[in-house]
């Protein structure tokens, strides 16, 4: 049995290693069949939860019946602490999947990501059994912002979209990523890092792929 959510858009606060957790939690209309837990971009660049991908990886998840939860990492918004490079972001979604376990129920977990949201999605997904995961523009290896990113393998039915005009997040990085564990990535004819014009794409993506589980708690 799943705590009832008030409305789409209800602000929450989880704990995390470094403090509050700010979040923003929509809901489903009908009973939830999973819970999305969907990461924002870089945070020294602008990154946060209202972000328009982000948002509209929230409200894809929200129509296909999952519940979704857009936390801000630390030092974003009202979310205590400082950027801690992927590291702390990692172990802070990994406690907002607890605590949103313990108020909805044990649900399938969904995690989805966009740019640096995405990568610390793949290190999250070491440390926890995701039912599917969404990547949207996973950096890997040497970004334009001059960081370099070592992100980790994903499960084989990860859905990875890519811009073909990233300029942000090369798209030869991404397949050198993705071509030995063999991982197919869709590729959005003339879209850049945002998706600017775009973002309807995504969603069509993700739901024709998507598959919900059979069952749930």
């Amino acid at each position: 049995m799943t705590q009832a959510v008030l409305r789409t858009g209800e602000p929450a606060v989880f704990a995390g290693g470094a403090g509050r957790i700010e979040a923003v939690i929509d809901a489903p209309p009908s009973e939830p069949v999973g819970i999305a837990l969907v990461a924002h971009p870089h945070p020294l660049y602008g990154g946060t939860l209202d972000n328009k991908v982000v948002q509209t990886l929230a409200k894809t998840f929200v129509e296909l019946g999952w519940i979704s939860v857009r936390p801000n990492f630390r030092g974003v918004g009202a979310s205590e602490g400082a950027h801690d490079h992927g590291d702390g972001e990692t172990d802070d979604l990994l406690a907002v999947a607890r605590q949103a376990a313990a108020r909805f129920g044990e649900l399938p977990l969904a995690l989805a990501g966009f740019s640096f949201g995405a990568y610390v999605q793949t290190r999250a997904a070491r440390r926890t059994q995701p039912y599917r995961m969404v990547l949207v523009a996973p950096p890997a290896g040497p970004a334009a912002s001059g960081r370099g990113y070592v992100t980790e393998t994903v499960p084989a039915d990860t859905i990875v979209i890519h811009g073909e005009k990233d300029d942000t997040v090369p798209l030869a990085n991404v397949f050198e990523w993705a071509r030995p564990q063999e991982l197919p990535i869709v590729v959005i004819p003339g879209a850049d890092h945002f998706f600017h014009r775009r973002l309807h794409l995504i969603r069509n993506i993700v739901t024709g792929a998507w598959r919900n589980p059979v069952a749930h708690a």
